[in-house]
């Protein structure tokens, strides 16, 4: 079992990677691998709706991280997306790949927990945590829950630590996910490995 963690932030060491390297220690303590990626500070691509990535390909643009992570997300068995808040959103680095990643790589992310993370200095938070929410909730994942809103606070990594209420959180996601993926694997080859899935009807608000 394994969690791929994505750091969104331009800072490799800084609080986002904090509040992922204690989600790791937990999982680790509980038999449970990881890795965390960072997008490092290259520019990256944002979606521009070709739809190449219908081909089953990836995406069409081979020329910054993308694929590159979309090939770590078809074999790990769950994921954290982590995040700065910048201007009360998350930083836009993460959005312009999440948004290729899931019309690239989605359907290997099905099914499967799913975690948002976010920290600040102050404010910004909440609204950042409801944006990366949608790309789960929208891709038949399983949303693992916490005690309290994921988020961490503090300017540094240092101070990311001394939340006490926020590290709390970090590990209750981290023994939540472990429980999960731990159930998943008991319901493997029974009727409980997957459920009924509904097929989506798209349709336009014209028609």
């Amino acid at each position: 079992m394994k969690v791929l963690m994505i750091n969104g932030s331009p800072h490799k060491n800084g609080c986002t990677n904090e509040a992922l390297s204690i989600i790791a220690e937990e999982l680790k303590n509980q038999g449970v691998d990881s890795e965390i990626v960072w997008l490092g500070t290259a520019p990256v691509r944002g979606c521009i709706g070709c739809g190449g990535c219908k081909a089953g390909n990836g995406c069409v643009f081979n020329d910054d991280i993308l694929n590159a992570v979309g090939e770590k997300v078809k074999t790990a068995d769950a994921y954290v997306f982590g995040a700065p808040v910048h201007y009360a959103s998350p930083c836009g680095a993460l959005i312009a790949v999440l948004d290729r990643l899931f019309y690239s790589y989605g359907r290997y992310m099905q099914l499967k927990p799913a975690v948002s993370v976010v920290s600040a200095r102050r404010a910004g938070t909440t609204a950042s945590y409801d944006v990366l929410n949608k790309y789960i909730g929208i891709n038949n994942m399983l949303q693992v829950p916490s005690t309290y809103w994921n988020m961490v606070h503090g300017n540094t990594a240092e101070e990311v630590r001394k939340d006490e209420e926020g590290v709390s959180v970090m590990r209750a996601i981290a023994s939540n996910t472990a429980w999960l993926l731990k159930l998943l694997q008991k319901a493997k080859g029974t009727e409980l490995e997957k459920p009924v899935l509904i097929p989506k009807a798209k349709t336009n608000f014209i028609r």
